[in-house]
């Protein structure tokens, strides 16, 4: 009796051996088109929408227009700074008037012209006095007078430096870093301004609007969607069994509901967590199973494709 009850054991648990269905040789899902989200950048009142929805767009498309009335005033007295900060430096460069300058120039030339005379005087009562006909009173004389007229030339040349120079080389540096900071504010106000016009940073068709003229839009808000314009890629769950035979870049063949040929796609993307199968994909056995999101590049071919619809992946066959 109990042989017979353990024959009867291993019977059944064969029939349900054999009964369990294989795991699908085909990665099922749909085909998808990377989307550009265009955010908000300011949380101000959409005035314009130039290109309607479902249109084809290019890179650099106006696609939505807030409000540029408080950001335009910032930008106004940035550049009233940026005017401020070139006018102050002005100033400290330039220096004295150019009529004191003149005037302390003449004064150098005729302090110069004295200087030469008095050396020349100086060089020919020397020469005298080494021969004795003048006296070591009268060398002195003229030496102290070279000395007094090198001395107001030295003067002069300052008080012309002075002039020209105006102020001190610190004073001119700190007025140089406030106008290059002013200059630093008036580029970000800009490109603040420049912000306010939201504009396609890819090709491809403008897939979604979700706000409309005269709304204002919260800070960050998703305000235009573009669904870039290349060949779709295959959005796909891959059952367990088979992660550990694929690789990055491998190509397998895609089925297209609805056409009747296959398109080459190649693996770019597998995730490394994996996710309850979604219910259409497998029968009610098999729902519970895992399986792993991936992503797989369709070719050129392929490029007309709407998106959306059903698409499988053919997986290599199981040994």
């Amino acid at each position: 009796m109990t042989h017979w009850l353990f024959s009867a054991f291993l019977f059944c648990l064969a029939a349900l051996s054999g009964c369990t269905p294989n795991s699908p040789n085909q990665a099922l899902g749909t085909l998808e088109r990377d989307r550009v989200l265009l955010r908000a950048t300011a949380a101000e009142i959409i005035t314009a929408q130039p290109v309607q929805k479902g249109a084809q767009v290019k890179i650099g498309d106006l696609l939505v227009q807030f409000d540029t009335q408080k950001q335009a005033a910032r930008l106004a007295v940035m550049q009233a700074e940026v005017v401020k900060a070139q006018a102050h430096l002005l100033k400290l460069t330039n220096g004295e008037r150019p009529e004191d300058i003149a005037s302390a120039n003449s004064a150098l030339k005729s302090a110069n012209a004295a200087k030469i005379e008095a050396q020349k005087t100086y060089q020919r009562i020397a020469s005298l006095a080494a021969q004795q006909l003048v006296s070591k009173a009268e060398r002195d004389r003229a030496l102290a007078l070279r000395d007094q007229a090198n001395a107001e030339y030295d003067a002069a040349n300052d008080r012309l430096t002075i002039l020209i120079k105006g102020v001190r080389q610190e004073d001119i540096l700190q007025a140089q870093a406030a106008l290059d900071a002013a200059y630093a504010n008036l580029n970000y106000e800009q490109q603040v301004y420049s912000d306010l016009s939201i504009r396609a940073t890819r090709s491809g068709k403008l897939d979604n609007l979700p706000y409309h003229v005269g709304d204002r839009v919260p800070l960050s808000a998703v305000v235009a969607v573009i669904q870039a314009n290349t060949a779709p890629y295959a959005r796909v769950y891959i059952p367990e069994p088979y992660v550990a035979k694929l690789q990055i870049g491998q190509s397998l063949p895609v089925i297209v509901d609805g056409i009747d040929s296959q398109f080459n796609g190649i693996l770019r993307w597998i995730s490394t967590e994996p996710a309850f199968t979604p219910y259409y994909a497998l029968n009610q056995t098999d729902r519970s199973r895992l399986a792993f999101l991936a992503e797989v590049n369709l070719d050129s071919s392929a490029s007309e494709l709407p998106t959306g619809i059903p698409a499988q992946v053919i997986l290599p066959v199981q040994k």
